[in-house]
């Protein structure tokens, strides 16, 4: 009798927690499916607003061979080959690249503490440069996915003004020609001659002007805040061929003072997919679980059976109690009967046993 209650009362506390779902109104529903979802998409991760593609660029990621699980982890990150930049690149995605930056003497412009966040450098004089910093927030621009890294080295100021000179050498030769291509050189000559070059010795006078006149003030160093720094722009572009690489990428270019580089990734990660939602339970843990309810089922739905329509009482309530008691009484430990009875029959040996 009471393993009928106490049964009933387990099941009830099983279905309890259901109830009020099942009793909620229809407007408190409304209400709970209008609420938007705060939990936060996972690392590496994005759903397109207007496919609701979901893309996952977490298989491009290359971990670490120590602590990687695969059999044959793979010792180096990403490459692409830079052509005319005299360099190459590496690269990795959802981290930082795998590649001990610390035995190559450093990045360039980068605090020691941030080195393993690097996820795009290149080597070039023996130094180290990083293009970008980890990124695990790829965006949708139209129909393009971009990841973009940024925070790299400090951008080479020169390099700008360099290119703005070579630029510029064609018209300042026009521009600085004395020579007008008519028949008066000679005149030009003597405009010359009679051009007096200013002399070299000052005079006291002159050191006094130049005393008065304002002084220009001395260039201040530029804060860490306002130094330009490299980035880098990667565009995926999808490739279903089953039989392509994981991952092909290359580089396209990169602006005039070499702070900003593009590059080009085509891979199967780049195509809009469904997301699959982790499972929380095994294969073998779910099969438990369906076990433990058919049990629970079973013994529930027998004593209920036993005791309303066979109007059975006490352990006679569990469902096949003719079979579990034979079962336990053929386990159960009897009394030692004497060696003369070890050779009875089985049936006999039985029935001594239940008399005893």
């Amino acid at each position: 009798m009471n393993l009928l209650y106490h049964s009933l009362a387990f099941y009830l506390a099983l279905v309890s927690p259901n109830l009020p779902a099942a009793t909620a109104t229809p407007s408190a529903a409304s209400t709970s499916l209008a609420k938007p979802t705060t939990t936060p998409p996972p690392p590496c991760t994005l759903r397109s607003p207007n496919t609701h593609a979901f893309f996952d660029l977490n298989p491009l990621h290359i971990a670490d061979p120590a602590t990687s699980k695969s059999k044959n982890p793979r010792d180096h990150s990403w490459n692409a080959t830079g052509w005319d930049m005299g360099y190459n690149f590496t690269m990795n995605f959802c981290g930082g690249v795998i590649e001990d930056l610390g035995e190559r003497g450093g990045v360039v412009g980068v605090e020691k503490g941030l080195w393993r966040n690097v996820s795009a450098f290149y080597e070039t004089g023996g130094k180290v440069y990083s293009i970008g910093q980890q990124n695990s927030a790829p965006v949708l621009r139209g129909r393009k996915l971009v990841m973009n890294y940024t925070d790299g080295s400090p951008c080479d100021a020169e390099a700008g003004k360099r290119s703005h000179i070579i630029e510029d050498l064609p018209r300042r030769a026009i521009l600085g020609d004395d020579d007008d291509g008519d028949d008066d050189k000679d005149e030009d000559k003597d405009e010359k001659k009679h051009f007096k070059k200013p002399s070299s010795n000052k005079g006291h006078d002159e050191d006094d002007e130049d005393d008065d006149e304002p002084k220009k003030p001395a260039k201040k160093p530029a804060s860490p805040s306002t130094i330009r720094r490299k980035n880098t722009l990667v565009s995926f572009l999808c490739d279903r061929d089953p039989l392509a690489q994981t991952l092909t990428l290359s580089f396209i270019g990169s602006s005039p003072d070499q702070c900003t580089y593009l590059f080009e990734a085509r891979s199967s990660a780049g195509c809009g997919g469904i997301e699959t939602a982790k499972q929380t339970l095994s294969p073998s843990g779910v099969f438990g679980v369906i076990v433990v309810i058919a049990f629970l089922v079973y013994i529930v739905g027998g004593c209920v059976y036993s005791r309303m329509v066979l109007q059975q009482r006490g352990w006679r309530q569990l469902p096949n109690y003719g079979l579990w008691a034979g079962m336990g009484g053929f386990v159960k430990v009897s009394p030692q009967l004497p060696d003369h009875t070890k050779r009875l029959p089985f049936s006999l040996l039985m029935r001594l046993r239940t008399s005893s």
